[in-house]
């Protein structure tokens, strides 16, 4: 697919080989759709809290199998996606629509970071350094301005 391609017509391309594996196109589908096209999603988790602002009817199956879809045209590959876990523990994340499946950063340990790379690779951060590498990222991106800074990273 040509990067020059816009959201429109990377829609049309995609909705053409959903109907193609034999998928029928729904509304909840084209919502999950949009939000993978006009977003950044970390995880399933995040695209499903989008949807439901949208439909409230939507379930996380639907979030789910659509992914799953997705990925098994070849539309995306979540092995792209980073996972961020804790270094001295296992406690599980106090977030109540946690899957379970994540494992973050907990009050017990919060000095180091690990973060899982899809090919396994583990890269272990002192939480400045995660402050700081995420203040770079969004000046990069154009979402703070260098003079300003993270006062506080709560993850």
């Amino acid at each position: 697919m040509d990067i020059a391609v816009n959201n429109s017509e990377q829609r049309e391309l995609i909705v053409q080989q959903l109907r193609e594996a034999g998928c029928r196109i729904t509304k909840q589908r084209l919502v999950v759709l949009d939000i993978i096209l006009n977003s950044d999603p970390s995880c399933v988790k995040e695209i499903y809290r989008e949807a439901i602002k949208i439909d409230k009817n939507i379930g996380t199956a639907t979030v789910y199998r659509m992914v799953n879809t997705l990925e098994d045209i070849g539309v995306i590959n979540r092995k792209n996606m980073y996972q961020v876990d804790c270094t001295s523990c296992e406690h599980h994340c106090k977030d109540e629509d946690c899957d379970g499946e994540c494992v973050g950063n907990c009050e017990e340990c919060e000095t180091k970071i690990v973060i899982t790379l899809d090919d396994g690779t583990k890269l272990v951060l002192e939480r400045a350094e995660l402050s700081d590498l995420i203040e770079a990222g969004l000046q990069a991106k154009g979402r703070i301005s260098n003079a300003r800074t993270v006062s506080r990273l709560a993850i």
